[in-house]
């Protein structure tokens, strides 16, 4: 009867200790789910600002940017030609080491008077500049771009690509001039949803994934090449580490959907 008791005793120890540990590891995984801040409601741009070229910030010019049903849209339906107004959408908060994630996908038609490389193409602009500071008709702010590219239902197109508007990287332990770095991703073709996700380490390490697969990494970015209509503006700050700065997402004339845009702040 002792040994019983003793036997039960110890049983009951060790459920409460795997219960204890269920516990802890059910409060560490909620922990780090509250750690991800959704930055799109689903209902409306509270807390994003456009920034078309051509148009002062703020100004949505033919609603370009809508919400419905729950999806952030760019779209042309009161465009009669897109005539250059490229835009962008800017978060209100600046960030340095985050991981950021979301889904988007291209729909319909492209807008008349688009450009032909603009087809099925989108963006994730990280480490951008103020907003406030852009000129009238800059065509796109100073940052580092997530290309993202919508297959044309021949062609292969990597999407999650690197553009670089006004910087330069290193890749693959060279410094890259070239405005365009292709990541290894596969095509995507129609109007799937595909799923993209960045990690930024400030002006270290950036890597980008596609449907969880990570597809390009690269470092050092710096301000430097061309790319972006602010004649000599950038010059004094030529080479200048690249740390932090805003979030932005793109309209190039191809109408996109974007949703679940959530992000992660890192440790520095």
């Amino acid at each position: 009867m002792k040994f019983s008791n003793n036997l039960m005793a110890v049983l009951v120890l060790l459920l409460s200790i795997a219960y204890s540990c269920k516990q802890k590891q059910k409060e560490t995984s909620e922990a780090n789910k509250e750690q991800w801040i959704k930055l799109f409601n689903g209902k409306n741009l509270e807390g994003w600002s456009p920034k078309i070229k051509g148009y002062a910030l703020g100004d949505n010019y033919n609603n370009t940017f809508i919400v419905e049903d729950g999806i952030l849209k760019v779209s042309y339906k009161a465009y009669d030609s897109f005539n250059n107004a490229f835009g962008h959408l800017f978060y209100k908060t600046p960030y340095s080491d985050y991981k950021f994630k979301m889904d988007y996908r291209f729909t319909g038609e492209q807008a008349p008077g688009g450009r032909a490389w603009a087809l099925r193409n989108s963006g994730i602009m990280i480490h951008c500049e103020d907003p406030k500071g852009m000129e009238l008709n800059q065509n796109f702010p100073v940052s580092i771009e997530v290309q993202l590219l919508g297959g044309n239902g021949v062609d292969e197109r990597a999407t999650g690509n690197l553009c670089t508007p006004g910087t330069h990287v290193f890749y693959k332990d060279s410094l890259i001039t070239e405005h365009i770095i292709q990541s290894s991703s596969k095509t995507y073709h129609g109007d799937q949803w595909v799923h993209v996700e960045i990690e930024v380490r400030n002006d270290s390490i950036i890597k980008h994934f596609i449907n969880g697969k990570e597809v390009l990494r690269y470092s050092k970015p710096h301000i430097g090449g061309g790319a972006v209509n602010t004649g000599d503006k950038w010059l004094p700050k030529e080479n200048q580490p690249l740390k932090g700065g805003y979030i932005s997402l793109q309209s190039e004339s191809h109408p996109v959907e974007f949703k679940n845009i959530e992000l992660l702040v890192l440790d520095e």
